[in-house]
């Protein structure tokens, strides 16, 4: 496991603007250089290469640029989305468009009164309102129990 000389033909010059780890290159240790290499393995010494950086500062500044590319990444992936849905055409019948000319405080109470707001389904991932203090709960009866904000907990201590 030593340093044969073949990771100098892929030796990778530093970018300008971001960081080495950000951009793709990896680091072994064993030859000391970073090169630009698919693999998990160094193509010279057989070493594991580093792929992430291992002082915790250059960690946070990884992981908020990776954060920040995937957020944005996600928000042009929705723009191109609703780009689609708007260039598609609809057919629209008088029911539909009354359906869709509702604010969606109109929709939820109009669901929350089909379904019985006392007994409901909770599907998993999807959240409810609490009824005492309107803030959303995957589980609200769970939560409904012991909020601070119900009279009949709050009232009887």
């Amino acid at each position: 496991m030593t340093c044969k000389g073949i990771c100098t033909r892929y030796k990778a010059q530093k970018p300008v603007g971001t960081g080495r780890y950000a951009s793709g290159q990896r680091r072994c240790q064993i030859c000391e250089i970073f090169i630009k290499w698919e693999g998990l393995w160094c193509p010279c010494c057989g070493y594991r290469l580093r792929t992430k950086p291992r002082n915790l500062k250059y960690k946070a500044k990884l992981r908020a640029r990776v954060e920040a590319s995937a957020a944005e990444a996600r928000a042009s992936f929705a723009a191109a989305a609703a780009a689609a849905a708007a260039s598609k055409p609809r057919k629209a019948s008088k029911a539909k468009s009354a359906k869709a000319s509702k604010p969606a405080a109109a929709k939820k109470a109009a669901a929350a009164s089909k379904s019985g707001a006392t007994k409901s389904k909770v599907t998993k991932g999807v959240k409810k309102l609490c009824s005492h203090c309107k803030r959303l709960f995957v589980y609200p009866r769970r939560h409904e129990k012991n909020c601070k904000k119900n009279p009949a907990v709050s009232g009887g201590t």
